[in-house]
């Protein structure tokens, strides 16, 4: 193991040789000796509803990485102490699982004359330590549902959708774009955006014939958590598909405003805090994203991947809001110049923050073997705040991944994998809470933590990583 020392940029720690492979043995065996159990096709429970949905189970190997370098390890990366590291602590290469359960339950009816009605339910639970398969809980911090929603639709004038559903700009970045070339994380869950509108109504269209191809549009709105009276949430989606032939483009905007201030585009959209209590005592603030991505099927067996994302953050200062057993609770702030005030004199203020994001990939088909890789490019971050708040760095994550398919419901996949960031860890290191500009050289803006796979910015400039996994779709 290689040891943390504030003082000195921190030497990279490579895989081993012969990495950790016999729990990883033991999952697929388990999961082969189940492939004839399921033939991919939802599970009917009666003439109007059905089950469908996947499970997941991943195994990761990757260098550079250190569970308690962070003094203070559930604190979020906006804080200012959350930028401290514990000096002289070990990290190098370590195994971490994952596993995953996202079931969506969904009942139908046809009403005739063209009308239907339908209703959604589902969740997303995942294992709640890294290093083990301990347990599932909310893949989506403070999440009851992942989708909770009634829709009436007409083939002639579109459909009508109410409920909690997860947003355009979070689940189509998601899937297919991210899932089919192996950077979901990289890509999808990264960026200004919101993944799950709360208390939402949505309009889509019917499909037009446009430009000899078929065109879909989109609006949502969500008013959050309405308890929130002097700071109002309010969401906008706007999102369009335009299929013609071998290509498809997806456009999509958000515009949200007195939402959770966030880097994390698969988040909640609520209010401010998850207290309207703390209503009064705050500003408001705002975050919008307008994302792009294009498919093209260059071949009958080849695709290619591509995607822009520009990114925008109102900023938002650091308050107390309460105090819990002497412990001051604070809000939710976004690129804060800790220790400084603004022109009012007002304390930890926040700046605005805008930031270009780029994706690409490639992905090769052939039967049930499939061979994909991409470049996720994190920029850098224009904002006026005086402190460095991970604006003026940048992440290159590249992966390559090959996968193999039993049947409709069973897949096999192993990945391999690299980030590295655009600047060198200071110096000076993490290891004194100071306010100084070049103190800590934090994550990228846009990355919603000081670390992409573990591989935390404060500490290594890169790091690699090898995963393998078995999915089952039901």
């Amino acid at each position: 193991m290689t040891h943390f020392t504030p003082h000195r940029s921190a030497a990279r720690a490579s895989l081993p040789h012969r990495p950790t492979l016999r729990r990883l043995s033991a999952l697929v065996a388990l999961a082969a000796g189940l492939l004839g159990a399921g033939s991919g096709q939802a599970v009917e429970l009666g003439s109007y509803v059905s089950l469908t949905g996947v499970a997941k189970i991943n195994v990761l190997q990757a260098s550079n990485q250190c569970a308690t370098c962070q003094r203070f390890p559930f604190e979020g990366k906006q804080k200012d102490w959350a930028d401290e590291l514990v000096p002289g602590t070990s990290y190098g290469t370590a195994t971490t699982y994952f596993a995953l359960l996202n079931p969506f339950l969904e009942a139908r009816y046809d009403l005739g004359r063209g009308f239907k009605v339908s209703g959604l339910l589902s969740q997303r639970w995942r294992n709640t330590e890294g290093s083990n398969l301990k347990g599932l809980s909310e893949d989506i911090a403070g999440s009851k549902y992942f989708a909770k929603n009634v829709a009436i639709s007409h083939e002639d004038y579109g459909s009508l959708r109410i409920g909690v559903m997860p947003t355009r700009g979070w689940s189509v970045a998601d899937y297919p774009y991210a899932t089919n070339i192996g950077n979901s994380y990289a890509w999808a869950d990264n960026g200004a955006g919101y993944g799950v509108n709360t208390n939402a109504v949505r309009y889509t269209t019917r499909q037009f014939d446009v430009f000899n191809g078929d065109l879909v549009l989109e609006a949502t709105y969500d008013k959050g958590n309405d308890q929130f009276k002097v700071n109002k949430p309010r969401f906008w989606e706007f999102y369009g598909q335009f299929h013609r032939d071998a290509l498809v483009i997806d456009a999509m905007y958000q515009d949200g405003r007195n939402g959770s201030p966030q880097a994390f585009t698969k988040g909640l959209f609520t209010g401010l805090t998850p207290d309207p209590v703390d209503d009064a005592k705050l500003g408001s603030s705002g975050q919008s994203m307008l994302l792009v991505m294009a498919r093209y099927q260059l071949t009958s067996r080849l695709e290619a991947t591509a995607g822009y994302r520009r990114n925008r953050w109102s900023g938002a200062y650091g308050v107390c809001t309460q105090f819990v057993d002497g412990n001051c609770r604070y809000n939710n702030m976004f690129n804060v110049n800790w220790g400084g005030t603004d022109a009012n004199g007002v304390p930890d203020p926040g700046y605005v923050a805008t930031s270009n994001d780029v994706m690409a990939g490639l992905r090769f088909q052939e039967g049930p073997y499939a061979v994909y890789g991409a470049l996720t490019y994190l920029g850098k971050a224009k904002t006026s705040n005086p402190s460095q708040r991970g604006q003026d760095n940048t992440a290159l994550i590249a992966g390559l991944g090959a996968s193999y398919d039993f049947n409709r419901a069973w897949q096999v996949h192993a990945e391999i994998g690299g980030v590295s960031y655009g600047q060198s860890p200071q110096s000076s290191g993490c290891g004194n809470r100071v306010r100084d500009p070049g103190s800590c050289t934090l994550g990228p803006m846009s990355l919603g933590a000081n670390a992409y796979g573990g591989v935390d910015s404060r500490i290594s400039k890169t790091g690699n990583w090898f995963g393998a996994g078995v999915d089952f779709k039901f």
